[in-house]
């Protein structure tokens, strides 16, 4: 049964697993992402997952890599269905306790995206909400996901609370979180964590959309350019 509060039917989300493996190989990540998914598919967000290491995303941070001297970039034909998603949920795997190398090119990409504006003068992420989900054998969820939410936050990205979640197993080599008797996929903390972040995600996108997203009050880069301080004062310092 569905009610106001349970129905998200027009917004949608995307998923960036940046495993390193190329589909269709099996990739943990992607379970956990699944978890979600489903959720919130089953309250109408419609969903696209995407494998950033199956497209030719060229390393670099302006948004056509093709412009300064890459032969192929992918990422031009991948932003525009990110900027049309209300929900952006970066997962990913541990190595060496930190991120990716997939997740740190598509942290620099959506960077390099962080110079556009919207119809209102703000970051083009404005009104946007984002989280992350961390998979791996060894300790780094916590790490991995400060410096995924930090920077989402930073471009302009809202992120809800307790918008991460991740499973790991025993420290040191191990089972990941799909192998057999790993128990990942039975862990109640990790299934609360992932529960809560994937509502919160869709509450707090659908009151934006509901709201037209941020006010432009106090955040128009073109009018600070302007000369418009929004109240601003510098502080007067007595000694």
């Amino acid at each position: 049964m569905t009610s106001p509060d349970t129905d998200f039917t027009g917004l949608k989300a995307t998923f960036l697993n940046c495993t390193l493996k190329k589909s269709p190989a099996m990739s943990h990540t992607e379970g956990l992402v699944d978890a979600s998914a489903k959720l919130m598919r089953k309250h109408g967000v419609e969903v696209n997952v995407i494998r950033p290491i199956d497209h030719d995303i060229a390393i670099g941070v302006y948004p056509d890599m093709k412009e300064q001297g890459w032969e192929k970039d992918a990422w031009p034909d991948l932003y525009p269905g990110i900027l049309d998603s209300d929900i952006l949920v970066i997962g990913g795997p541990i190595w060496l306790g930190d991120n990716s190398s997939v997740t740190k090119i598509i942290i620099e990409r959506l960077y390099a995206l962080s110079g556009m504006l919207n119809d209102e003068g703000q970051s083009i992420f404005y009104g946007r909400v984002a989280g992350c989900l961390i998979t791996g054998n060894e300790d780094g969820i916590k790490h991995c996901a400060m410096n995924i939410l930090y920077s989402l936050g930073h471009v302009g990205y809202t992120i809800p609370p307790q918008a991460d979640a991740g499973w790991i197993g025993e420290a040191g080599p191990g089972p990941s979180y799909l192998d057999e008797g790993s128990g990942g996929p039975e862990n109640d903390f990790t299934n609360r964590n992932t529960t809560f972040m994937t509502w919160n995600l869709m509450h707090l996108a659908k009151a934006f959309k509901a709201a037209g997203g941020i006010p432009a009050v106090g955040n128009v880069r073109p009018a600070w350019s302007d000369g418009e301080r929004f109240d601003y004062e510098n502080p007067e310092y007595r000694s």
